[in-house]
């Protein structure tokens, strides 16, 4: 690093957390808080002013840049893919605020203080030069999700600075982890501060702290289904943008299926109308419920191009019907699972996985103004960033455009997993798959299942559906070394090792 490079440089570090009995403090403990308590105490001793210790020590950091870095950690969480089950609302600790306002008042570019890393979690950034909002970094944290597979880190490197030769993805790992609940960051200008060797002058410096600390090793951030679908019961069932809330349940009530359905994006594959001549064929379905063969309104047609301001301005907006081929148009899409009603309706769609290149329905339902819109990188689109309010809006998944499949199907042939990631359909299984031959429709696995495997048996072998059929959310894993079989609802599945191809997980549709 040196200083004739731009001031635009930024810098982010990550302690990973290694398992200790000892660090195992809960949020409100009387340990941490001790622990927390004694930067308070330590500041107020060392006053040389002759002015009695305040109770409540100053601030270092605004309460605007304060809300603007809580309302960013709790959107971004809201808006992970694949998306949560159980990922929880995060809220300010000024505790975390004093510890990190101490540590960064300490201008080292490194984490500490020991004593307190073992118990909470530290994300840090530094920059000098040009002004950067204290979001400039926390979107910097979260953009790592890039270098990240869901649901272990496959291919970053979680040891920087010390042996930077690759990727990082701990600072999102952190960011996103469910039962991380309170935050409490600072920011401090440094006079002089070393960065990797170099002396950077007036450097700004941010320290978050979080608690209780994530980023176990060998453990997934958090469970993915269905927004607030496995919240802790201390939660009562209630749920706000995608995350469990304790907040007055009776405003903030939960998020119904009709709010959630874009868990799963959609392929351009062609379903089999017929099994393979050399395969018995699969006995009569029952086709899907009425509720789900013909939309419940009509849909305009509108263009890619079409931006939600333009085309639905007052308070109803239902549905559109999306031409095919907007993925590389040009109308700019703002924000992440909300979206500035200056975006385009359709690559908005596509961003969230609702729709795929080929088009199709798209449910809309406006929301109020939100305070500001985050960028991310999804199904080949990138959205902006848009830190200023504006109006919003949400797509949702429409039933009626699930991919039917027969009973043979597998996910090897749907949608097989490719790095970063697959999108695979919502698929419908027609009934009476369970008693098909295991030669035709082989189930290899559990939980975890080979992805050669039939997806309609192995669904009801993990109990998603019955054997009457329905639909079925498919994700799509790296392959594993080996799948151990066991007999659930009357499936045996079977166990092998050393398989080619990937592998996947099956999730109910609540209906």
């Amino acid at each position: 690093l040196s200083h004739r490079m731009p001031s635009l440089i930024t810098l982010t570090l990550l302690v990973l957390a290694t398992r200790q009995a000892a660090a195992l403090f809960l949020p409100e403990s009387k340990e941490l808080q001790q622990l927390l308590s004694r930067y308070q105490d330590e500041a107020e001793a060392n006053r040389t002013d002759g002015i009695a210790p305040l109770r409540r020590s100053r601030r270092a950091i605004s309460w605007s840049d304060r809300e603007e870095i809580l309302q960013l950690h709790n959107k971004l969480r809201g808006g992970v893919y694949p998306t949560a089950s159980n990922m929880e609302y995060m809220v300010w600790d000024d505790e975390l605020e004093r510890s990190a306002t101490h540590w960064a008042e300490q201008c080292l570019w490194e984490h500490g203080p020991h004593d307190l890393l073992s118990s909470i979690g530290q994300n840090l950034a530094v920059h000098w030069g040009r002004y950067r909002s204290p979001a400039y970094h926390v979107q910097a944290w979260y953009d790592e999700v890039k270098d990240y597979t869901y649901p272990y880190a496959h291919e970053c490197n979680p040891w920087c600075p010390d042996r930077c030769s690759g990727p990082m993805c701990t600072h999102y790992t952190q960011l996103v982890w469910a039962t991380t609940t309170r935050v409490g960051c600072a920011l401090h200008t440094c006079p002089s501060m070393s960065v990797f060797g170099e002396v950077w002058v007036n450097a700004v410096y941010l320290v978050c702290n979080y608690s209780p600390k994530g980023n176990w090793i060998g453990e997934a951030p958090y469970q993915h289904g269905r927004p607030c679908s496995q919240c802790p019961p201390s939660y009562g069932g209630g749920c706000k943008e995608n995350l469990c809330y304790k907040g007055d349940t009776s405003v903030q009530r939960p998020e119904t299926e009709d709010m959630n359905e874009v868990e799963q994006p959609q392929v351009p594959v062609q379903p089999r109308t017929t099994p393979p001549k050399t395969k018995p064929k699969p006995k009569p379905s029952k086709k899907p419920s009425s509720k789900h063969d013909s939309p419940r309104f009509l849909a305009q047609n509108i263009k890619c191009e079409t931006k939600m301001r333009d085309k639905c301005k007052g308070p109803t907006c239902t549905r559109y019907n999306c031409p095919a081929n907007c993925l590389d148009k040009k109308t700019k899409v703002f924000g992440t699972l909300f979206y500035d009603v200056q975006s385009s309706i359709c690559r908005a769609a596509i961003h969230h996985g609702v729709i795929d290149n080929n088009g199709g329905l798209v449910d809309i339902t406006r929301k109020d103004s939100l305070p500001f819109f985050v960028k991310a990188t999804k199904n080949g689109i990138e959205s902006f960033s848009k830190y200023k309010p504006g109006n919003a809006f949400v797509v949702f998944y429409n039933l009626s455009a699930g991919l039917s499949v027969d009973c043979y199907s597998t996910v090897a042939e749907v949608c097989p997993f490719k790095k970063p990631q697959a999108n695979c359909p919502r698929v419908f299984c027609p009934a009476n798959c369970k008693d098909e031959p295991s030669n035709w429709a082989p189930v290899i696995g559990s939980n975890v299942y080979a992805d050669s495997s039939s997806i309609c048996r192995t669904a009801i072998h993990a109990g998603v559906i019955k054997d009457d059929g329905g639909y079925v959310d498919v994700l799509a894993l790296e392959k594993k070394k080996s799948y151990v079989g066991s007999l659930k609802n009357n499936i045996r599945s079977e166990s092998k090792s050393n398989m080619e191809g990937g592998s996947f997980r099956v999730f109910t549709v609540r209906e």
